[in-house]
């Protein structure tokens, strides 16, 4: 099988972002976005999904977090969906439960081409370091329509916002290490179309 690597690049007026991706690494991290709430998440995200990522973001923070936690959903999502490429042989579904102390989020996906968020999360406070927490949902929005995926979810329990974040991250990337794992049994795509 041919490496499962990602390189991409998006220059904005805003933002300057550049990220690598492998989905068959072994979770090793480089990120550098300005914001280390962020950097916590998406070192998480690479760690517990197995990926190797690299991510070098900047961007106008003078203003405030949204632009570039927004594009670095968009550019992570583009490099999932080169990476992972015509879906041949791959689980195309994946989901996760985890729990973090108190708190226990589901995500599930489906690397269907269709993109959609359900996003059944809340937080009590505005922000949890330097992040906003009205980001996190943003962050997935971004991603999943850039990618072409399917992505849910969804909080059963958790009172303390961090712990209740980073399991969307952790679930997430352990969802989406199931669902673009290579399964010997699909030959082609796992469709009644033909084709995802």
């Amino acid at each position: 099988m041919a490496e499962r690597i990602a390189k991409v690049n998006r220059k904005t007026k805003e933002t300057d972002i550049s990220i690598e991706l492998s989905l068959d690494g072994t979770g090793k991290a480089d990120i550098s976005t300005g914001i280390g709430f962020l950097d916590h998440m998406l070192d998480s995200f690479a760690r517990h999904g197995l990926f190797d990522l690299t991510v070098k973001a900047v961007g106008d923070l003078e203003v405030d977090s949204h632009h570039l936690i927004e594009d670095t959903g968009i550019v992570l999502g583009e490099a999932i969906r080169q990476a992972v490429g015509d879906k041949k042989g791959i689980n195309r579904y994946g989901f996760f439960t985890l729990p973090m102390d108190e708190a226990l989020v589901l995500s599930a996906v489906d690397l269907s081409g269709r993109p959609y968020l359900v996003f059944d999360v809340e937080f009590s406070t505005q922000t949890m370091g330097d992040y906003d927490t009205q980001m996190v949902k943003e962050f997935f929005y971004a991603l999943s329509y850039s990618a072409g995926m399917n992505l849910h979810l969804k909080q059963f329990s958790g009172s303390n916002d961090h712990h209740i974040c980073e399991a969307c991250y952790k679930a997430f990337s352990k969802a989406l290490c199931a669902a673009v794992a290579v399964n010997p049994r699909i030959e082609d795509v796992l469709s009644t179309k033909g084709k995802i």
